[in-house]
Parts: C-alpha cells; sequence; structure tokens
C-alpha cells in the first residue's frame, strides 16, 4: 500500500470520528476532508469530478436538488398539510399506528419509485403530522427512512446501488422483483416490530390534539387548487419516468431536473419559495462525502478490500455469498454504499463471470452484494444517500438527529435485517436449485 493510499485512509478516519462526534459542522468536515485528499495527491479534479467509481455521482446529486425543488412548489399548494391529517384521520391519531401505515407507504413507494424521492416527498409530512399532534417526529423520520432502505431493497430502481449491481451483472428488473420481494417483505414485517419494540409503547398521545385533528375538514387544507392539480400531472409524469428508467435509459437526475423546471415554469412562483426547501447543506456533505470515499477508491483501497474477498473465498459460493452478504453490509455502514458498490461490482463479476447460463450459486453473490448494501446503509446516519438527506431535514427544522442516535436504531435493524437475510441466500440458491 502507497503512502498516500495511508494518508487517504487517514483523513478519512479523522473525518469519520469529527462526523460521529458532531463537534463540527458535518459539511465543513466533509469539504475539508475532500480539500485535504487533493491537497494529498489521493485525487484529482478530474477524478472529483468526472470519474463514475471515484468522484461526485452527479446523478444523486443532481436528483437530490431537481426533487428538493418540486418539493418546494408542492410545499405551496397544502397538500403535505392534506396528507399529514388524512394520515392522522385514518389512523385514528394513534401514534404507532401512524408509524405503521408510514413504514408501508414508504416501502412500497421506494420500490416502485427510489429511496431518496421517497424521503423527499415524505419527510415534510412527516414533520407536519408531528407538529399536529404534538410528537417527537424524530422516531418517525428514522422509521421511514430505514424502511425506505429496506423497501427500496425490493426492485432495480428502489436503491442507486442496484442500479449499478444491474448494469454489470445484467440483471434485470424483474429479476430483481423475484429475487428479493419476497424476502424484503418478511424484513419490513420484522422491521415493523422492532419499531414497536424501540418505540410503541413510549410514542406521545395527546389526546385532546387528536381529537382536534379528527375533526378538520382535509378540503380545507389545500390553499392552491389550481397549482395543485397541475403539479399532480407533473408528478405523475416524473414517477413514471423513474420506474421506466430501465426501459428509457433516461437518468433519474435528469427527469427530476426537467420536473423542477417544469414545476418552476407552470407555478411562477418567486426563486424563495421554491428554493426554500433545498437542502444546500445536505447537498455539500453528500458531494464532500463522495469525494473522500472516491479518493479510497481511487487509491485502490476499496479494490483491495474487496479483493481480499475473493481470496478468502477460494471458489466455495456458499461462503462467499455469506461473506460478502456481511462484509458488504458492514462497509457500507462506514461508507456510503453508492461508491462502495461502484468498487466491489467488478470483482463480484470476475467471480461470476457473464450473466448467460450463470448457476443460481454463483449469482447468489450478486445478490449478497446487493442485500450487504442496500441494507447496512441502515447503521449509521452516513450509510446510504437516503439517510444523509432525512437527517439534513431533520436538523433544518429544529430535531437534530445525531450520528450515535442514528446508530442505536440502525444497527440493531441492520444485524436482524442481515441475519434474515444470510438464510435465505442459502435456501433460495443452494438448497432449492
Amino acid at each position: 500500500m502507497s503512502v498516500t493510499a495511508v494518508l487517504a485512509i487517514a483523513v478519512f478516519a479523522g473525518a469519520y470520528v469529527l462526523i460521529a462526534t458532531e463537534r463540527v459542522n458535518r459539511s465543513v468536515v466533509a469539504l475539508t476532508g475532500a480539500a485535504a485528499m487533493v491537497i494529498i495527491g489521493a485525487t484529482r479534479g478530474k477524478q472529483m469530478f468526472f470519474s463514475e467509481s471515484a468522484g461526485v455521482d452527479w446523478n444523486v446529486v443532481l436528483l437530490l436538488f431537481g426533487m428538493m425543488v418540486i418539493v418546494g412548489v408542492l410545499r405551496t399548494t397544502g397538500v403535505f398539510e392534506f396528507l399529514a391529517i388524512w394520515a392522522a384521520q385514518v389512523t385514528g391519531a394513534r401514534p404507532f399506528r401512524m408509524m405503521t401505515l408510514l413504514i408501508v407507504v414508504t416501502a412500497v413507494a421506494s420500490a416502485l419509485l427510489d429511496n431518496v424521492t421517497t424521503v423527499l416527498l415524505l419527510a415534510p409530512v412527516t414533520l407536519l403530522l408531528s407538529e399536529r399532534l404534538r410528537t417527537n417526529p424524530v422516531p418517525f423520520l428514522l422509521a421511514e427512512v430505514m424502511a425506505s432502505n429496506i423497501g427500496g431493497t425490493a426492485t432495480l430502481i428502489g436503491d442507486p446501488p442496484n442500479i449499478i449491481i444491474a448494469s454489470r451483472s445484467g440483471l434485470g428488473f424483474v429479476d430483481f422483483f423475484l429475487h428479493l420481494a419476497p424476502l424484503v417483505l418478511v424484513l419490513l414485517a420484522s422491521f415493523i416490530g422492532l419499531c414497536y419494540l424501540f418505540w410503541g409503547r413510549h410514542l406521545h398521545y395527546d389526546e385532546d390534539c387528536a381529537n382536534e385533528v379528527m375533526r378538520l375538514q382535509l378540503r380545507d387544507t389545500i390553499t392552491d387548487v389550481r397549482l395543485l392539480r397541475r403539479m399532480r400531472l407533473l408528478l405523475a409524469v416524473v414517477m413514471a419516468g423513474f420506474v421506466t428508467h430501465s426501459i428509457t435509459h433516461v437518468e433519474p437526475s435528469v427527469i427530476a431536473l426537467i420536473g423542477a423546471g417544469a414545476a418552476i415554469g407552470v407555478s411562477g412562483l418567486p426563486s424563495q419559495e421554491y428554493l426554500h426547501d433545498v437542502e444546500w447543506e445536505t447537498l455539500l456533505f453528500v458531494s464532500g462525502l463522495f469525494i473522500m470515499v472516491g479518493a479510497l477508491v481511487q487509491q485502490g483501497v476499496i479494490g483491495d478490500l474487496a479483493a481480499s474477498v475473493g481470496r478468502v473465498m477460494n471458489g466455495d459460493y456458499l461462503a462467499g455469498s455469506q461473506i460478502i452478504l456481511v462484509g458488504s453490509a458492514a462497509l457500507s455502514a462506514v461508507v456510503d454504499n453508492i461508491p462502495f458498490v461502484a468498487s466491489m461490482a467488478p470483482l463480484v463479476l470476475d467471480l461470476v463471470g457473464p450473466a448467460q447460463g450463470v448457476s443460481p450459486p454463483r449469482e447468489s453473490l450478486w445478490w449478497a452484494l446487493v442485500l450487504g448494501a442496500d441494507l447496512g446503509g441502515n447503521a449509521t446516519a452516513i450509510g446510504a444517500s437516503a439517510n444523509v438527506v432525512v437527517t439534513g431535514i431533520a436538523k433544518r427544522h429544529g430535531h437534530p438527529i445525531s450520528f450515535w442516535t442514528f446508530a442505536k436504531y440502525g444497527v440493531p435493524v441492520t444485524l436482524a435485517t442481515v441475519a434474515l437475510s444470510a438464510p435465505y441466500l442459502v435456501v433460495r440458491h443452494f438448497i432449492l436449485t
């Protein structure tokens, strides 16, 4: 290992400690860490901004920006207030019933769209719901973001790492759904049970607030019916674009940016209105994080870790699937799962071989990588892009979620879901073949 690689590891480790201790603003840490990577020669401008595997993932950053603008326009219509009150009324304003409803809606939406888009749309609803019922929104936000990572595992478009794996492996939308959806249903049911253990008996219930919300008229919450009708049609087109991404090959970021431009056009709102919900700090943090992890990729650190898996595996696909599952989950908890998968996918392709005629035991390595990367992202606040988005939104609205608070609940969820995934891989690919 080169001196530069060692220095890159030191920079990343130092930044990670500062992010975890939260003594310095996380965006400042990420950007300073990115600058340090440039200074030590671990990465350069060309790699930072133009490399798919070792630079900023503009597809994620611009997807975030575009959807934030769309959310900003939607906010002015009152639709989030409408959805919050509807969720309260349909569940009788009982906190855990509302949490369960939000978990299910989030998981399904994350499978059909993607987890980042889903949390951007549902987080404002959750905050308004909690405000109306005078309850702490943090448990609801944590439950939603973890449900989004679990639900997004089920389909090719549900989580960004899945798209990377699909492009490398040749696996299609139907393959992802048939292999992973049954397991995701089990994981989701287990997750709801964990949420009850975490929060179910401790969620605050204010009977006066609940009764007040139950008496509200839903139609009174919509402040701009004409704009809402236009945005409803526009949002349907954007969502259709996301769902058909694997067919049209139009990047989600392009769809989001076109949607954002159209939303600005049909609304006629001043810039301060539709830019109000753009989480600039989150976008900077995500970009800095991509650069730091990309520098590790550029220096071969991630690749060396991935190659060590192949050596330990030594042709044993059963053991290899379990090693990749657990190892991917552990590493995705520490680094963002998108650059990790981008670095790991070529190694798995070398181990598995071309998609045509691959046996189930060999193919299990791809599914192990999907499950490990997606579910491992739940462990920490920086393990997945959706986590970064939700913690950023929570902080902006006065409900900061610390690194350790997220890990307190995220680590047990990750351990439980990975533990359930391990026997599933064995049964699905080594016994029922």
